[in-house]
């Protein structure tokens, strides 16, 4: 009992205290979670639902109001009350705070204030809880009190105010900004409710909720003022057990709270967090304009089959050397807005109609980037961490434009290439990058020579490790599959798949991030951790399956990692010549890039045919000799600037700031990760279209790497024929898009997705082809990859697949040819395939580009005695490309179907019957002797549908 009596606390004792602004953050919080998560998961859930109102659905609308995200769908109104819910704690809270602190003798108005406080917070619950769906009447009621509530909240708020104070500053500024928007808000509502305009509703969606983040920033201010305020746990009469006392106030602690670790969220702060997330915005354009511009270049060799000249337009990143002028550095320093600005335009280039002229417009949008990339880290060195910061958004931006191709199959929404008709954001992307471009910071005001001159050593090793890190980031990482389709070696399967794995690749670079922020510098810049990557590196280049995935996962972390160790390394060199020589080097090795698999169609390209290996030890070495520059410039800076003093981020309130803004950020994009490769990976099992005749109908498509005759990406379009069509099994060729010059993108995927087909990608893009891609509506019970004999030309993939095909086992062989001009190439290749078709003793179909005439040549050896295979109508003389082949299977029809404006090249189908006898006469019959069931659409007739339509014969032709 004594033992007990000695560990009372004693009467008055402080037992636990907070600082007020914590009311305030908690508010801020939870409030905004709360919104946020609504919008995110209705978004994700139920995306086309929220968007569409009584008149108009997507894509005309296609943002929801903050009604439909947080009150129409479950899960996502249930996610927005439960945290609804708990702001009430903080709310209450804050209201009382607010009173006590303006609260003056015989004043009335801080007592009217705190009663429309409370009265606001009522009638909150009163929208949230009842929504529009259960009662609309009383929805409107209790919404439309809040809002005519807000506005004496918002004036008394600031008319109490201390004058002078940064929260007077805020609630002005939010409070005004609140007002403003109403005048809009209203505009676009009758436009929409009165006159009936189609997208009215999308862009009043925009104000409202632009009402909803003004009306939590100015209560978000209140934090200014919180901060004097401590609220305390006393025991009176000393009845708590083993308490620990407190006697000192957080004022008298406020220095120790500055150093000391409280956790992941330590120096947190809204203000740092918004400006954090306008950096992290600001990387995201810059990847987004960057990976574009080779995208876009591509175009134009592809059309001229060479050298068109608008490859020029990649050295537009070299624009760092401009800086060198002395009128452009101050500028660009002192108003930074100009170059975010100037970066921007690269998302509106999707406004741009012609072709050439979008290229040169995101071309100068490159030359904007590049410049406000060098800039970012001019002067860094006068204040420690800035670099660190800088350097942990870019990485941060990257990642979400990764996480943003994985969510939208490959395609970055905000590119150029993508439009509202292709499933493009440009809108929202153009709109929030002005705003973000508009609210960059200026850089740290200091002297450049925080190092001298003579200590800095040669900037040349921090422009490879710029230079060699860039293009790895590039290459390997911009989309979650490219890595995958690198240890790519088809069915059964022995590795990882895009989805759900792009999930883990990103998760990967996460964690690289934040061991970019947390680990020392000293360690993340040695050897050891250089040699990680290198061997993560070869394993990726050497190894197929889930060991070579490894590597590549070991590789994506050390280059995240290396972020902020090479960015900060660089920032002790004068910005425009360092980053003017590491985009210089970085686009030399995007030419070699080019030339591994270019080879037959440019200057030189033999001397770098199929060596990629040849790439990857050159970028690795680039970066090796970064990390080489970045130990040399930690023994220079350590003790001048502190920029890489060891142990400086465990002793620093700026460290602190840094790693909370990462931790926030890095998990939120973990957790929509997640949520995205859920959603992709929650889809029924393939099925044929007419399963009930054991119909199997099949094409081929030669689809120009998905960039249709006016530079639009074309996955939408071909996915909407190949489904009027009524494909199940189609062969896709130049399908591989795996490289920076292509957008490291993968256009099987929503094409597959969205129709419900297995996916065999071909030889990956360290196989250097063009490309073969077989997507079916049937299990692909194995396939097998080819590099057919190539010595001079152009290497020819080809995929040796077998389907089980209403549980009969069929061959199918998709083959792409070698060009015209390389006649002992094709020869050795059609030896090649005819023996692979010869030796199947199952049913088999060849899906093909063969480049010869009917009847002629090679065209003898495909079909032949050898090979057992039949032309599928040998009477059809005009073809010159693209063939389709069978044996041991019965022939039904055959179409040919102009391609639009998709691609240069037709769709050739062709139907088969399983399980029935095969014939082998070329007997034609009229189409009223077919069943319906095994009839071609009849959409396609006359003239087709979106340019879409039978050609040549003008109808489809069947056979007896």
């Amino acid at each position: 009992m004594s033992a007990v009596a000695e560990k009372r606390a004693k009467p008055g004792t402080v037992i636990a205290s907070v600082s007020g602004k914590w009311v305030s953050y908690a508010h801020t919080v939870f409030a905004g979670y709360a919104f946020i998560s609504a919008l995110v998961v209705g978004m994700a859930l139920h995306f086309e639902k929220i968007v569409r109102n009584e008149y108009y659905g997507f894509p005309d609308e296609w943002f929801p109001s903050v009604s439909a995200a947080i009150g129409d769908r479950y899960p996502e109104r249930s996610i927005f009350q439960l945290f609804i819910a708990v702001t009430a704690g903080p709310r209450f809270a804050l209201v009382f705070l607010t009173y006590l602190l303006y609260n003056k003798p015989g004043s009335w108005g801080p007592r009217a204030h705190v009663a429309v406080g409370l009265l606001r917070t009522l009638t909150c619950g009163g929208w949230v809880y009842i929504t529009s769906t259960d009662d609309h009447d009383w929805h409107d009621i209790f919404m439309i009190a809040y809002m005519l509530l807000t506005l004496p909240w918002t004036v008394g708020g600031i008319l109490l105010s201390r004058p002078g104070s940064k929260a007077l500053k805020y609630r002005k500024i939010f409070g005004i900004s609140f007002f403003v928007m109403i005048v809009p808000l209203v505009y676009y509502f009758i436009q929409h409710k009165v006159n009936h305009v189609a997208g009215a509703y999308t862009i009043y969606a925009f104000f409202e909720w632009s009402l909803i983040f003004f009306d939590v920033a100015f209560d978000a201010a209140t934090a200014f003022d919180f901060g004097a305020l401590e609220i305390r746990v006393v025991d009176m009469n000393g009845i708590t057990n083993g308490a620990v006392p407190s006697s000192s106030s957080s004022s008298s602690r406020g220095v120790e709270l500055r150093v000391k670790d409280t956790g992941l969220l330590t120096g947190f702060s809204f203000g740092t967090l918004f400006t954090f997330a306008v950096d992290v915005y600001n990387s995201f354009v810059f990847w987004s304009v960057l990976t574009s511009l080779g995208l876009l270049i591509w175009y134009f060799p592809l059309w001229y089959m060479g050298i068109s000249g608008y490859e020029v337009t990649l050295l537009s990143t070299i624009s760092p050397f401009l800086l060198g002028l002395p009128f452009l550095t101050p500028l660009f320093a002192r108003f930074p807005q100009l170059s975010q600005l100037g970066t921007v335009v690269g998302i509106a280039a999707y406004l741009v109609p012609g072709p050439s002229d979008r290229l040169l417009t995101v071309s100068a949008a490159c030359m904007f980037a590049s410049i406000s990339l060098a800039m970012q880290f001019h002067n860094v060195t006068a204040r420690p961490f800035l670099s660190l910061t800088k350097a942990t958004a870019f990485s941060i931006g990257f990642i979400g434009s990764v996480l943003a191709k994985f969510a939208f199959y490959a395609n970055n929404p905000i590119w150029p290439i993508m439009h509202d008709a292709n499933g493009g954001w440009n809108k929202s992307g153009l709109v929030v990058g002005v705003v973000a471009a508009l609210l960059t910071t200026r850089p740290q005001r200091g002297s450049s020579e925080a190092v001298s001159a003579s200590k800095r050593g040669s900037f040349i090793f921090a422009s490879c490790g710029l230079a060699g890190l860039l293009f790895s980031m590039h290459s390997l990482l911009s989309d979650s599959s490219t890595m995958i389709y690198w240890v790519w070696d088809g069915y059964p399967l022995t590795g990882p798949l895009p989805v759900p794995y792009g999930a883990v690749t990103i998760l990967a670079m996460v964690v690289g991030a934040y061991v970019g922020v947390t680990g020392k510098s000293s360690t993340l810049a040695s050897w050891p951790a250089f040699a990680v990557g290198s061997a993560g590196a070869f394993v990726l280049y050497k190894f197929d399956g889930w060991f070579g995935y490894f590597g590549g996962l070991v590789l994506a972390t050390y280059l995240i990692a290396i972020v902020p160790v090479l960015f900060e390394s660089a920032s002790i060199h004068p910005a425009g010549r360092t980053f003017g020589v590491g985009f210089l080097l970085y686009d030399l090795i995007v030419l070699g890039h080019v030339w591994v698999v270019a080879y037959a169609f440019v200057p030189g390209g033999p001397l770098l045919r199929e060596r990629t290996d040849i790439l990857v030890t050159v970028s690795m070495a680039m970066i090796g000799l970064g990390v080489y520059g970045a130990k040399k410039a930690q023994a220079v800076t350590s003790s001048s600037t502190g920029v890489f003093a060891p142990g400086k981020k465990t002793k620093s309130v700026s460290f602190f700031k840094v790693r909370a803004m990462a931790a926030i950020f890095l998990t939120a994009i973990s957790v929509l990760t997640v949520v995205v490769a859920w959603r992709r990976t929650d889809k029924p099992a393939p099925q044929p279209y007419h399963p009930e005749e054991k119909l199997m109908t099949v094409g081929i498509w030669t689809i120009h790497f998905g960039l249709d005759n006016d530079m639009w990406a074309s996955e939408v379009r071909m996915r909407d024929a190949i489904a009027e069509l009524e494909l199940d099994v189609v062969g896709l060729l130049e399908s591989d898009t795996q490289r920076i010059i292509m957008g490291n993108r993968d256009v099987t995927q929503q094409i597959a997705e969205d129709l419900g087909m297995y996916v065999d990608f071909g030889p990956g893009p360290n196989r250097h082809t063009w490309g073969a891609a077989l997507l079916s509506k049937f299990p692909i019970v194995k396939s097998t990859h080819h590099l057919l004999p190539s010595p001079v030309g152009e290497l020819a993939p080809a995929i040796h697949a077998t389907l089980d095909v209403y549980g009969e086992m069929i061959d199918v062989v998709v083959f792409h040819s070698g060009q015209e001009e390389d006649v002992e190439d094709r020869r050795l290749q059609t030896a090649g395939v005819s023996e692979i078709m010869a030796k199947s003793e199952n049913p088999t179909i060849l899906l093909s580009y063969l480049v010869t005439k009917p009847l002629e040549g090679n065209y003898n050896t495909y079909v032949s005695e050898y090979t057992g295979m039949s032309d599928i109508d040998p009477s059809d003389w005009d073809r010159w490309c693209e063939y389709i082949l069978y044996k041991k299977i019965k022939r039904v029809a055959y179409a040919r179907v102009s391609r639009g404006t998709i691609t240069d090249t037709e769709i050739q189908t062709g139907k088969f019957v399983v399980g029935v006898e095969p014939a082998s006469t070329n007997e034609r019959v009229p189409e009223e002797q077919v069943a319906e069931g095994l009839r071609y659409p009849a959409v396609f007739r006359g003239d087709g549908v979106r340019g879409h339509r039978y050609h040549v014969f003008d109808e489809p032709r069947y056979y007896a």
